[in-house]
């Protein structure tokens, strides 16, 4: 079923990219009525991030969220198969001075998991030195092709989440940026319970604990979905000034502050479908049970 599904995104990339856009639309609106778990999922951090908006209200915003993600879904064919110069055109670059701008230290790019997430990493290995970390996946045809999608371009290494962090750290005192997505839950360890949207969530340390061990600068760096067939554009924010501080707590509460800026900015665009408050403080149920 994974392998028959890529087959026809590959199939589909050959579109024009407003008849991809508007058909990843539909296949998100599909989504939301079909898939009832996590369509709870969605509704439940959004219950728990947006207490102060009615139901009808998060149900439209679930809705959108699906939209979205369908239309990103389909346009990874694009990123997959494309041409060097098709990813260019689908994604444009904003801020690169603030990359730019740090000298004589290795650089950490923070990216959010924004649906737009691979879109800006893709993009920016089609022309930069940048390495990555990912989760393996579950699905031996998925993991091949996220492997592809993300190192096609020749300038990009991967490292397992499950491997730790040394090699991150090693790739980064060599001299070669990192593109870090540190905001899901990975359960308890080498996570502390900071706050997003008010609600206390597992955040792991490794942003501070990275920085310090290789003397690296953070530049935050979000990829945002434009309307209609616009594409995408990621942005680069001004280097974060007295980070780390040595205090991972405080670190952790700075970056999902950082983030809940930007998603509020963009709410339909933040990767809800995963369950960002499954592990709880102690005492606490899951939300998800």
């Amino acid at each position: 079923m994974v392998r028959l599904g890529l087959a026809l995104i590959r199939l589909l990339h050959l579109l024009p990219l407003a008849a991809l856009a508007r058909m990843g639309a539909a296949l998100g609106t599909l989504l939301y009525a079909l898939a009832r778990a996590r369509r709870n999922v969605v509704l439940i951090n959004l219950r728990l991030c947006f207490p102060e908006r009615s139901d009808e209200e998060r149900q439209r915003l679930a809705r959108a969220h699906f939209r979205a993600f369908g239309r990103s879904l389909l346009e990874h064919g694009i990123l997959w198969w494309g041409s060097k110069a098709d990813v260019q055109a689908l994604v444009r670059v904003e801020g690169l001075e603030h990359w730019r701008g740090v000298t004589g230290r290795p650089v950490i790019l923070l990216a959010p998991h924004f649906i737009g997430l691979d879109m800006g990493g893709i993009r920016l290995a089609a022309e930069f030195r940048l390495n990555s970390v990912y989760s393996r996946q579950k699905s031996a045809a998925a993991d091949e092709i996220f492997i592809h999608g993300r190192t096609r371009f020749g300038q990009t290494t991967l490292f397992a989440r499950q491997d730790g962090i040394r090699p991150m750290i090693k790739s980064l005192k060599s001299g070669e940026p990192f593109y870090y997505l540190p905001d899901m839950d990975l359960g308890a360890r080498d996570s502390v319970f900071a706050p997003f949207f008010g609600v206390e969530a597992a955040t792991i340390t490794g942003l501070s604990r990275i920085a310090a061990l290789a003397g690296a600068a953070i530049v935050p760096c979000v990829t945002r979905q434009l309307p209609g067939s616009a594409g995408y554009v990621v942005t680069f924010y001004p280097a974060w000034h007295a980070f780390p501080s040595g205090d991972v707590a405080a670190d952790a509460r700075r970056m999902n502050a950082f983030i809940e800026e930007r998603v509020r900015e963009m709410p339909e665009q933040y990767y809800w479908l995963h369950k960002r408050f499954k592990t709880r403080p102690e005492g606490q149920p899951n939300p998800y049970a």
